[in-house]
């Protein structure tokens, strides 16, 4: 694409104050977020395919969330109504019709407030969903643009039973020259980024599943 490597991205890059989607080996208490940026470990996969081994911004993050796995899933996998849930996203258009599955396409948009780097702008960016495996994983690619920005990256998501609940890990890499020319900066936005929508989705699960047991047990 215009020379520019691309990889693709779900990207988490922008939410809230900021200019810009885990190890996983032991359960953290509900309501932790426990997060990694270290190159070294084991990446997240799904169906056997992972992050951008190369890419120098790179992100992991986990949360427990007490809430039944398929109202998680459901959550996140309705990509059109994440506006309702997560403040940073404006829109979502899906690109096909029916369940979230392999080659689906959605185009989303949040806003950018400026930084040193780019002004303020709306990001666009087009995910296509590469592996999928329900209830257990998801991998999509695709690239986020906005005015005088471009990023490329690629989002695993890992959904697993746990006591008290289920256990959310994410891991993120981006490339592009202007994530690349500040790479602490870049990882830092992508972590920020990263946790906020594990809060977010943490918060709509359980409001979700609270208010279903007291409708069951009214």
């Amino acid at each position: 694409m215009s020379g520019i490597r691309s990889i693709g991205i779900r990207t988490a890059l922008f939410p809230l104050p900021l200019a810009l989607g885990l190890l996983g080996t032991a359960a953290l208490p509900a309501g932790a977020i426990g997060s990694h940026t270290s190159r070294s470990g084991k990446s997240l996969t799904c169906r056997g395919k992972g992050v951008d081994p190369d890419a120098l911004v790179r992100h992991r993050t986990e949360t427990v969330i007490n809430a039944p796995l398929r109202t998680v899933w459901k959550l996140q996998t309705d990509v059109e109504r994440w506006p309702s849930w997560q403040t940073p996203v404006e829109t979502v258009e899906r690109l096909d019709h029916g369940p979230l599955r392999k080659g689906s396409a959605f185009r989303w948009t949040t806003p950018i407030p400026p930084n040193p780097s780019t002004p303020a702008t709306s990001l666009e960016i087009t995910s296509t969903v590469q592996q999928i495996k329900r209830n257990s994983c998801i991998r999509w690619t695709g690239p986020a643009i906005g005015e005088g920005l471009r990023i490329d990256g690629v989002h695993v998501w890992n959904f697993t039973k746990v006591k008290g609940g289920v256990r959310v890990s994410t891991e993120e890499t981006h490339t592009g020259a202007q994530v690349e020319a500040d790479v602490p900066t870049a990882t830092k936005i992508l972590r920020e980024g990263l946790e906020a929508w594990l809060r977010d989705l943490k918060s709509a699960a359980e409001a979700r599943a609270h208010n279903r047991y007291f409708q069951e047990h009214a």
